[in-house]
């Protein structure tokens, strides 16, 4: 029983590190970052064996990089087809019906074709790299699982498919009419270049995109007037799924920074327990900071005016019997948002970090508008103060009210 236990555990900590790594996993991220280097490193290797002397100088190298990566490559893989039924969505469908749903979902299909042509080549003595290269090429397209703005870029076309599958109707329409015209305008003094209606297709395409690569011209009044028309149809139209993909991956980018806004929000305990609109209330009067590694965020001594969430980055709280270091989601000085005490100790920030900021006059508005609100703070605060100094997260509680010379009723 112990053994099927400990085997369970093991299982969903290697779906955690792959899958959904808990807030400032040090293993998840380095497990994500090794991956994401690793598949750098492949495709700068795949990019210089293609030149003659580098290959015969380094081949070698090339190749131990590739053993090494298909191996890697492979067990992660693997273990992510193992690891398939903890999914929430798939759990239902059992072990083998969970794997086998998940071997055809589409990262699944870009991890198997980052390293099935290559063990296919090895198995059979083939290892052309002009035939291969593009098959290893393909191992760039993981780098979507590991970047949060590529995967809002996929996200982004997925939400917008039919936008831009009817913008990409419009354009071959455009294609075909132009072609069509300009075959009949030129068809019968150009024969060889618009002599049919696909021979003309290629100008079209190459002058509504407004490349023109100049090898087909038309001679005619008719056909000349017919390209300027057709390029500045090409200047409106090509630029329709452009304008639909920036406008989604915006959007998606908004979206989520709420996410990831509201559920740092949310875990604050003097926010838990709000109701979503209050929350979403709480959001509008959070304002942005940035700020470099070594910068000090709060000082000891100095009045307290805000609290601080963190969206990025590492900070450590210089306590007098300890040191604390938060990170990604985390927060402090929330006690200071209801009393301007005075700092107990410094805040520095250990990397690059995205603040967000909570201004006491702020809370204090909010709770002026909301009476619901503001008793619910209220009862939270007496409970902490009473109950903590440093909270497991790290916030100045106790300290930030003068070591409990004033009591809760006396500033709430």
């Amino acid at each position: 029983m112990a053994t099927v236990s400990r085997y369970k555990a093991w299982k969903h900590r290697i779906y955690e590190i792959l899958e959904v790594p808990p807030l400032g996993d040090g293993i998840a991220l380095a497990v994500d970052r090794a991956i994401v280097l690793l598949i750098v490193v492949n495709v700068v290797a795949v990019v210089l064996e293609t030149v003659p002397d580098y290959r015969a100088r380094y081949g070698d190298l090339f190749l131990a990089v590739e053993i090494w990566t298909v191996v890697i490559f492979a067990a992660e893989y693997l273990l992510r087809v193992w690891i398939s039924d903890e999914h929430v969505p798939l759990k239902r469908y059992g072990r083998i019906g969970a794997r086998l749903r998940y071997v055809f979902t589409p990262w699944a299909i870009i991890d198997l074709l980052s390293v099935a042509p290559t063990l296919v080549g090895f198995a059979f003595g083939v290892y052309d790299v002009n035939v291969l290269v593009v098959f290893r090429l393909l191992r760039f397209l993981k780098l979507a699982r590991y970047s949060a703005g590529m995967s809002s870029l996929v996200n982004a076309v997925a939400s917008e498919r039919r936008a831009l599958f009817a913008s990409g109707v419009i354009m071959a329409g455009l294609v075909i009419t132009a072609a069509s015209l300009m075959h009949w305008f030129e068809g019968a003094i150009q024969p060889d270049r618009f002599g049919s209606i696909p021979l003309a297709m290629y100008w079209a395409v190459t002058t509504l995109t407004t490349v023109g690569y100049g090898d087909m011209v038309p001679v005619t009044p008719a056909g000349r007037a017919l390209a300027g028309v057709v390029m500045l149809f090409g200047f409106c139209m090509f630029a329709l799924p452009v304008g639909i993909i920036a406008t989604a991956f915006a959007r998606e980018i908004h979206s989520r920074d709420f996410v990831v806004t509201w559920s740092m929000v949310a875990r604050v305990p003097l926010f838990s327990e709000l109701s979503a609109s209050e929350i979403a209330d709480v959001m509008r009067l959070l304002r942005a900071q940035t700020v470099e590694a070594g910068t000090i965020v709060t000082a000891a001594g100095e009045p307290a005016h805000s609290m601080y969430f963190i969206a990025a980055g590492t900070v450590e709280i210089d306590l007098p019997r300890e040191k604390l270091r938060l990170g990604e989601g985390q927060f402090f000085g929330e006690i200071a948002v209801l009393r301007k005490a005075r700092r107990s100790a410094d805040v520095i920030a250990l990397t690059h970090c995205r603040l967000l900021v909570l201004d006491a006059e702020d809370l204090q508005y909010l709770m002026q508008k909301k009476s619901d609100v503001a008793a619910h703070i209220r009862a939270v605060a007496r409970e902490r103060v009473a109950r903590e100094a440093v909270t497991p997260r790290g916030d100045i509680a106790l300290e930030e009210i003068d070591d409990g010379r004033a009591s809760p009723d006396d500033w709430i």
